[in-house]
């Protein structure tokens, strides 16, 4: 559904993507991760036409980007651009004579996206009565209002209660379910780990690690991750170079690289010697594989 190829994007002597290639299957959730000032943004706006890239390509639904392609892209910016003081209704009747949507088509496409976000009992409620989780969800509802074939959902949750993400979470879903493409930024691990099919981790405007959440535990060779709180710290890591578990701080925890998975006496054992207060395990998740790749 969309491909971009071989991007490259700088402002003056600075470089933001560099060969930037990635592809995006029909009816996939990807998820883009990548710290500030990685080329997100800049990404997301070349794909929107808002931007140009000095060079290489952007293609969607088989077809080079251009004006009509646009109609193919909904988008769910980070911050709300709504009318506070115009209905739900309101709002999306503006957005959808902007689409060149008919007076009748527009009425339909209202009613249907305001249900599909459980929002047609707030039809005629102005935006600024609205909860945050509800401004999200109309938010949503705009982005789908002219039937984009890829929805580009920007911090889609970031400042929402975990009732409001929940929420969001599902409409998502729903958008995978009706064969819609969608391309996530987040910078919630959790969030990206339920949702998405495939996750690129971008670095420096380039991909660095790009697969489903299997093949990117791979990037770690650990079957999981220990936590140690310890009052000897050194101690505890000459012990784990002992073992061949490498090391790492996460939140200023210490950390160690387990290949196998010893059951919790056999793991305590292995430290002995070293003054323990407490011992955790985790499996590898994607916060691990992310601040590994990135501060490499």
């Amino acid at each position: 559904m969309l491909t971009l190829d071989h991007l490259c994007k700088s402002y003056g002597s600075k470089s933001v993507l560099q060969n930037l290639s990635l592809a995006l299957e029909p009816g996939e959730i990807y998820g883009l991760l990548g710290p500030n000032g990685a080329g997100k943004t800049t990404t997301i706006n070349i794909i929107c036409g808002l931007l140009k890239a000095d060079s290489g390509s952007v293609y969607l639904g088989g077809q080079p980007a251009n004006d009509r392609t646009k109609r193919q892209v909904g988008i769910v910016p980070q911050s709300n651009l709504l009318y506070t003081s115009l209905s739900c209704r309101d709002n999306l009747a503006f957005l959808g004579r902007l689409y060149g949507l008919s007076r009748q088509a527009c009425r339909q496409r209202i009613e249907v996206c305001l249900e599909a976000v459980n929002l047609l009992d707030k039809r005629d409620m102005p935006v600024e009565r609205l909860s945050g989780g509800m401004q999200r969800r109309l938010s949503l509802a705009a982005a789908m209002l002219h039937k984009p074939q890829l929805v580009i959902l920007d911090e889609p949750t970031t400042g929402l209660d975990i009732e409001a993400r929940q929420d969001v979470w599902q409409l998502i879903r729903q958008l995978r379910e009706m064969g819609v493409t969608v391309l996530l930024t987040s910078h919630l691990f959790d969030e990206v780990e339920r949702l998405c099919q495939r996750i690129g981790i971008l670095k420096q405007g380039t991909i660095v690690a790009e697969g489903d959440l299997e093949t990117l535990r791979q990037q770690i060779p650990a079957h999981e991750i220990v936590t140690l709180d310890t009052p000897a710290p050194e101690s505890a890591i000459h012990r784990g170079q002992e073992l061949g578990y490498a090391h790492r701080y996460y939140g200023g925890e210490l950390a160690f690289w387990v290949p196998d998975q010893p059951d919790l006496k056999e793991l305590i054992a292995r430290f002995d010697g070293v003054p323990l207060d407490s011992i955790a395990r985790q499996p590898v998740k994607l916060e691990h594989v992310y601040l590994e790749v990135t501060r490499a």
